[in-house]
């Protein structure tokens, strides 16, 4: 009888397809559907370090553990001489956040979820914390529930998926350099601090997505990472839509999680075996909003298309960072890349949502031009996505095999276009003269072409795991 009660349980378990707390179990969970379809995120750096708003989100690291002369300088020229990081928290004010505006402006961009900084690694939470005590936006500051705020917003006024960043450590905390002088054979600061913050943002605030941080400096054992997400996975109000990264231990980067972004600007310049994202940041030199950011620092239209085409076309996810203001506003340069970007998607989503990579990623005799592909019912089709409009008449593109069958379409303008097969292979395709003002679009022009002899990619984008192959591709782009 014993036996049998013992059967009856393991054979529950394993029915309700619930996952034990070791990668083996944890790696096994299938990726949401919703986030390989996405494509594309909004990435919110906002907090203490916004007030300084100088150098980095690093600021006060480099300027009391670096003594970076750049930030010494700066704090001499600007600051009394007692002054504490801890002082730039009441200035921290916020006050003209609006969270509905940000949320106008997020769901015209045209991406599909937002992820905001709830914790950077200076340890000072956007919410009011339990586990924070007089170090949270509550008690300091805007006086606000930052977090909340936002998540309100976004599910009330917008179809985005809402998500959380969370610096795992903190770097002055008394509790985690303790930890770390005792060879991370204790857990204090991970008992106290890093696991409870996370039960509390998943339960209080239910974020579809978790964007762990700061792990890198001891293993997901320190951590306790797989006893979290076991339970993130089995039991949190989100358990069956969530979706998580990588960064859950100096061990587990490119290796466990949900999605995989490695690094900071993740560009593994081939298909590889797993659904990957790229964090990257309109500001080339800063996550946290500087004020002393000149025009020329902050990516171009066209930049960012690239690198949001380039992305999708080795079937990665792009998460596109700004760094809000102190005072809580998104600078109007940063909401026209966002509104710019919404525009073009409205004409070409059809080339970037619920796309898959391709047999091939970029041509091979035209520069800057991507494949991506999709399935319309039981047609199969196939996106040239060009980042220049062609200088001449015709565009000769290597990689797409045409039949008498094949159609050929400029997304966003009417008819067909004439093409003819080379015997080399490939097509040439003859580029219509558009008036600027019947342009589909401003930038990054897209060719729909259905029926192609070779229109089937060889791995689906649905087949990401760790044992697929990587499939190599030209690097000279």
């Amino acid at each position: 009888m014993f036996e049998l009660v013992i059967l009856s349980v393991l054979f529950s378990t394993a029915a309700s397809g619930r996952y034990d707390p070791n990668w083996k179990s944890l790696d096994s969970r299938p990726l949401p559907t919703w986030y390989d379809e996405g494509k594309i995120g909004i990435f919110l750096h906002w907090g203490v370090f916004s007030v300084p708003a100088f150098g980095s989100e690093w600021f006060w690291w480099y300027w009391q553990e670096a003594k970076s002369p750049a930030y010494v300088s700066y704090m001499q020229q600007n600051y009394r001489p007692d002054f504490t990081y801890a002082d730039f928290a009441p200035l921290f004010r916020a006050e003209f956040y609006n969270p509905f505006k940000w949320a106008d402006i997020f769901q015209a961009s045209g991406a599909s979820y937002v992820v905001l900084v709830t914790k950077h690694h200076e340890g000072f939470t956007n919410w009011p914390s339990n586990h924070s005590w007089n170090w949270n936006a509550m008690d300091l500051g805007p006086k606000k529930d930052l977090v909340g705020d936002l998540a309100n917003s976004i599910r009330i006024k917008t179809n985005l998926k809402f998500g959380v960043y969370h610096s795992m450590f903190e770097w002055f905390h008394p509790l985690y350099l303790q930890d770390k002088a005792k060879n991370f054979q204790t857990q204090d600061f991970v008992r106290a601090k890093a696991l409870p913050e996370l039960y509390e943002l998943v339960n209080t605030y239910s974020p579809e997505i978790i964007w762990s941080d700061g792990a890198w400096e001891a293993p997901d054992t320190y951590w306790n990472s797989t006893e979290f997400l076991a339970w993130l996975y089995n039991d949190s109000p989100v358990k069956d839509t969530v979706v998580v990264n990588d960064r859950w231990g100096g061990n587990t980067p490119c290796q466990h999680g949900g999605f995989w972004n490695c690094d900071d600007r993740y560009t593994p310049g081939k298909l590889v075996g797993h659904k990957w994202e790229k964090c990257m940041t309109l500001d080339k030199y800063s996550w946290g909003f500087r004020a002393n950011a000149k025009l020329q620092d902050i990516l171009t239209i066209e930049e960012l298309l690239s690198e949001i085409v380039s992305t999708v076309s080795l079937g990665g996810n792009i998460l596109i960072n700004v760094g809000p203001t102190s005072f809580g506003e998104i600078l109007p340069v940063y909401e026209e890349r966002f509104r710019q970007l919404g525009s073009w998607l409205k004409v070409n989503g059809e080339a970037i949502y619920k796309t898959n990579f391709w047999t091939y990623q970029n041509d091979s005799i035209t520069p800057n031009v991507w494949y991506t592909s999709r399935t319309d019912g039981a047609q199969p089709v196939v996106y040239a996505i060009l980042l220049a409009w062609p200088k001449t008449s015709s565009l000769v593109l290597g990689h797409p095999d045409v039949t008498s069958d094949t159609q050929i379409s400029l997304v966003g303008y009417p008819g067909q276009l004439t093409f003819t097969a080379l015997s080399m292979g490939g097509v040439e395709i003859a580029i219509p003269t558009i008036p600027a003002n019947q342009m589909p679009c401003e930038w990054a022009w897209v060719l729909r072409m259905e029926n192609l002899k070779n229109r089937h990619t060889k791995i689906r984008s649905d087949a990401f795991s760790k044992n697929v192959r990587p499939i190599e591709m030209r690097k000279d782009f």
